[in-house]
């Protein structure tokens, strides 16, 4: 058996980055920016006031201005502001020429034309400068995997296009006689499929999935499902990847021309889990106990799309956080506990669960974590820092 680390750069080392395209704006939100872009115009593009108000060259407490006009967002005060004038002004629109600061409208006194400034007028200038955000030639790097924030911002930039890498295709195949279809009736011997479900659910929001038939445990079944893999990037078989009679999946992708990197991992769950290449897909294969599928995908299959889409090629992003409870002392695999983050004294704590197996699908969906404890972990005590990934 191979670790997680070693299993993990054997897939790396079989991916490359796909190719560029250019979408708009609208669809780019997720994906991974594969040029560097520059903002074609300065943000804010003139000085602009912060605040409702008066736009006045100086100001001082009890002062007195005549309004000569009225600027607004979008429609600016055409002429300049000399002493003792003062234009009223809302948030978002340009300062006057000539206004050094904006005076806000709470601090004001109005009778008619005129306005009297408070005594407890506040330092102001609520001016927001010219290109105080950026300047006409600031760039977003690449790579960047595109935030709501980032579209923002190179909306802002005037940058209506942009250029990504193409969005990974996955093929998702459960394997197995007992399996069925959600909303199928199951015999009193089947169970229902629920590993690929949760996986395209984990995978749908930063890749193309397409889930295929089932294979049955049969060589002609399998074959005929690895056909209709078609153009895939990455290939994820569910079962059958273990050493049963009825396990086929080695033997059929082996048989369709698979060059294996590894075979088995020294991690719980997960141990029975392969990877290769496959044409010009790389496929995984998980180990189809429902927990231990999800875990894998979190482990292997995130950050396998992440370099297919560009960035660089790194394990999940591990933390620390305390104990929450005593943990007795760990296996010779390293282990991925489900766990939640909870509350103590005002504190994060990190609490692995007590019932770990992997067939406990109701303790997965009660997780939002994954403790990792090393391979023969010692026991560890309440308090104690220990390194967890997000799920």
């Amino acid at each position: 058996m191979i670790s997680t680390q070693e299993a993990l750069n054997a897939i790396f080392a079989r991916l490359k980055p796909l190719p560029v395209e250019t979408v708009s704006l609208r669809n780019a939100v997720g994906r991974v920016l594969a040029e560097p872009v520059t903002a074609l115009r300065d943000q804010p593009p003139f000085a602009s006031s912060a605040m409702d108000g008066y736009a006045v060259a100086a100001a001082a407490p009890g002062a007195s201005f005549t309004v000569i006009g009225e600027a607004q967002a979008g429609a600016r005060f055409d002429g300049p502001v000399g002493p003792g004038e003062a234009v009223r002004i809302f948030t978002g629109a340009p300062v006057p020429e000539g206004a050094t600061r904006i005076v806000i409208q709470e601090d004001v006194t109005r009778d008619g034309d005129t306005i009297i400034l408070d005594e407890n007028l506040d330092a102001g200038p609520y001016v927001r400068p010219a290109g105080g955000d950026f300047r006409v030639g600031t760039t977003l790097d690449a790579p960047t995997k595109l935030t709501p924030a980032h579209i923002a911002l190179l909306a802002s930039m005037n940058v209506p296009q942009i250029s990504v890498h193409r969005r990974a295709k996955v093929a998702l195949i459960s394997t197995g006689d007992e399996l069925v279809m959600p909303g199928e009736t199951p015999s009193k011997d089947q169970i229902l499929s629920s590993n690929a479900h949760g996986l395209e659910a984990m995978l749908g929001g930063q890749a193309d999935v397409r889930l295929l038939p089932i294979a049955r445990d049969t060589l002609e079944s399998l074959h005929a499902v690895l056909d209709l893999i078609e153009d895939a990037d990455l290939v994820v078989t569910i079962g059958g990847a273990s050493v049963g009679d009825h396990d086929l999946v080695a033997k059929v992708a082996q048989d369709a021309g698979l060059d294996r990197a590894f075979y088995k991992v020294a991690m719980r769950p997960g141990k029975p889990l392969m990877a290769g290449t496959l044409g010009t897909a790389v496929l995984v294969g998980l180990p189809g106990n429902p927990v231990s599928s999800m875990v894998c995908g979190r482990v292997f299959l995130r950050p396998a799309l992440d370099v297919l889409h560009g960035l660089p090629a790194r394990a999940a992003r591990r933390r620390i956080l305390p104990l929450a409870h005593d943990l007795a002392a760990n296996g010779p695999r390293e282990h991925y506990m489900r766990a939640k983050i909870i509350e103590i004294d005002g504190k994060d704590h990190i609490s692995p669960f007590d019932r770990q197996d992997s067939s406990l699908q109701t303790v997965l969906a009660s997780a939002d974590a994954l403790a990792i404890r090393p391979p023969r972990d010692p026991m560890r005590v309440q308090g104690e820092m220990i390194e967890w990934i997000d799920i």
